[in-house]
């Protein structure tokens, strides 16, 4: 495990959770809510890629377009847990309650709805469908009065898009550029942008150790940099246990292991030594040592992105509720929770 970072994230609202297809940024979206609610917070656990997947990871029904309790947050010996409130949102549901709020279009937005011009709308402009979703995330920071009822809540995380869209997805006014220059919804966008590039906002990026989810946080970093978007820490998930020694590995990866001892062990644990078993522990000995080689080098490549990092472990037994509430505990002591 990572040595905790130092980073301090006590004045961030807003989460930003990316990472590559395959990194479990998901996973590491839903244990970071679980974490920061363990400091007595309220926290919203957002999602806008249309999966359901908080409904699955927390095992309750799918998500409507409201804000559901959905967990007590990690428990802290002194203190008493907070929530965790998840929202799954969707474009079309986000410009009704938009219509709603802003321009008192109640049943007149439903209608419209029923006639197609919502879904109109959100598809027939470049980046509306976008500002939909992050506006809404937006609502959720900062509340108004306009939503005089809705929870105040203390941090939002937010499971984003990969990161090969991330910077796309939270840059709304260069999204907006050619479609609003003025009026209410360009003041909005501009609204938007000082809040998520301001420290109140950090983007997290989850990767695993191998080179192209390693590269591509990489490129993301420098892509969220040059759109002047707060970077956060580096979370490499999914990492092996590191049970063997270094110099057992070397001896593995270069054909050197002991066969004769390796069978003599097998055999006084009491192991048949059906033909071929030691020759294919020694090829499974072999392969581990190289990918253990390849995570190393990797994870010098995250060492040198010089942003806070911290590890996660693989689960042996996969990511149930009680291995959210695992990670969460880990994210914690590590200082991102």
């Amino acid at each position: 495990m990572s040595v905790p970072s130092t980073a301090d994230w006590s004045r961030v609202r807003l989460h930003v959770v990316t990472g590559k297809g395959g990194t479990g940024k998901s996973t590491v979206a839903a244990a970071l809510a679980l974490g920061l609610a363990s400091h007595g917070k309220q926290v919203l656990l957002c999602e806008v890629e249309g999966r359901q997947g908080i409904a699955r990871m927390f095992d309750v029904d799918p998500l409507p377009y409201a804000e559901r309790r959905i967990a007590t947050g990690l428990r802290h010996e002194d203190r008493t847990p907070g929530a965790v409130h998840a929202l799954h949102i969707d474009a079309e549901s986000a410009l009704l309650e938009y219509l709603a709020m802003y321009y008192k279009l109640g049943r007149a937005g439903k209608a419209l709805d029923r006639f197609g011009v919502i879904e109109f709308a959100t598809t027939i402009a470049p980046g509306v469908r976008d500002v939909l979703l992050t506006g809404k995330v937006f609502e959720a920071v900062q509340r108004n009065s306009r939503n005089k009822a809705a929870i105040q809540y203390d941090a939002v995380v937010l499971d984003a898009p990969p990161t090969g869209r991330i910077t796309q997805f939270l840059n709304v006014s260069g999204e907006l550029a050619g479609l609003a220059k003025v009026g209410p919804i360009k003041s909005q966008s501009d609204t938007m942008m000082t809040l998520f590039r301001s420290p109140r906002t950090a983007v997290h990026l989850v990767t695993v150790l191998e080179e192209m989810p390693v590269q591509e946080t990489a490129d993301g970093i420098l892509d969220l940099v040059a759109a002047g978007l707060p970077v956060g820490g580096v979370i490499v998930n999914q990492v092996r246990s590191r049970d063997i020694t270094d110099g057992d590995l070397d001896a593995a990866r270069d054909g050197r292991l002991d066969t004769g001892r390796l069978a003599a062990d097998l055999e006084e644990a009491g192991v048949d030594l059906d033909e071929g078993l030691v020759d294919g522990l020694v090829a499974e000995a072999h392969d581990h040592a190289v990918r253990r080689a390849l995570e190393d080098s990797q994870r010098a490549v995250v060492a040198g992105l010089d942003r806070p990092s911290y590890e996660l472990p693989r689960l042996p037994g996969g990511v149930d509720l009680g291995g959210l509430y695992e990670l969460a505990a880990m994210l914690k002591q590590q200082g991102l929770a």
